[in-house]
């Protein structure tokens, strides 16, 4: 198989990656044929997952606003996947000049992408390393440069810890970032799962047996499991909802595909 010349050494390009994957359904071109066959078989058990990944970047796009006008202006944005437009550091630093962004994935292909993309914006960076691992974010040279952990940060968690197994304890991952934070620090989270939406659970079956082909596995979880991630925050109204429910700004006219009301999307603040 051909290595395209943006592709890092050392990749196996023969196993799907999440990141890449996603890049696919949202129309990207970082991506091999790997994951583009894996996407298509995702999309064909489960029809509407670009659809919902779309809804998903529109409400992370919303949240940040969100949190520039309650003044929080530093995001840690972890398994942030390989750049598109309208990016955190692009809704951000729109919102707010000097607004700081770090970048965490554990992928090497969305990591070299993304440093070509934030090359010159010395106020957007990313570092290589795994949301399992917290105090590995949390001590980078990149971190310590780039975030104040004094004051209130916008942790986004956006369609990433669906891909985390129970056994890799994400609960404890996100305390122990959440108890890093300073108060008023936002938690920005959404997940999949099968209840919100109107399809079927043979459906979810047949797109997580997609993803234990990936480099990770899918995991729907139930909306009461989902809300325990917030231990420690409030949740800020509307709650915790489907995507396109979370302070919808008018910006899509059209009637939304029922698909997108799977899964659960919220923000919540620490005390």
């Amino acid at each position: 198989m051909e290595r395209p010349a943006w592709a890092p050494q050392g990749i196996d390009l023969s196993v799907p990656s999440v990141s890449r994957i996603y890049d696919y359904y949202l129309g990207g071109s970082h991506n091999f044929e790997v994951d583009r066959e894996a996407g298509r078989r995702a999309i064909e058990a489960f029809p509407g997952l670009p659809k919902i990944m779309q809804a998903n970047r529109a409400f992370m796009r919303r949240a940040v606003r969100f949190a520039v006008d309650e003044g929080v202006t530093q995001f840690l944005d972890i398994g942030s996947g390989i750049p598109t437009f309208g990016n955190v550091h692009e809704v951000a630093q729109a919102a707010s000049p000097g607004a700081r962004v770090l970048y965490v994935d554990n992928d090497p292909v969305a990591v070299a992408h993304s440093r070509a993309v934030l090359d010159g914006n010395e106020e957007a960076v990313i570092v290589a390393a795994d949301l399992r691992s917290p105090r590995d974010i949390l001590d980078s040279e990149e971190a310590g440069r780039l975030l104040d952990l004094d004051r209130p940060v916008a942790l986004l968690l956006v369609a990433v810890l669906h891909f985390l197994e129970d056994a890799d304890d994400p609960a404890k991952a996100v305390a122990e970032l959440r108890d890093a934070l300073a108060p008023g620090s936002l938690l920005v989270l959404t997940h999949a799962s099968m209840e919100g939406g109107p399809r079927r659970p043979e459906e979810g079956e047949r797109v997580q047996n997609v993803y234990r082909s990936a480099s990770s596995p899918l995991i729907m979880r139930s909306r009461e499991a989902v809300e325990t991630f917030f231990d420690g925050f409030d949740l800020i109204a509307p709650g915790l909802v489907s995507a396109p429910l979370w302070r919808p700004d008018g910006a899509d006219d059209d009637e939304p595909d029922p698909v997108v009301f799977s899964g659960f999307a919220g923000v919540g603040r620490k005390a």
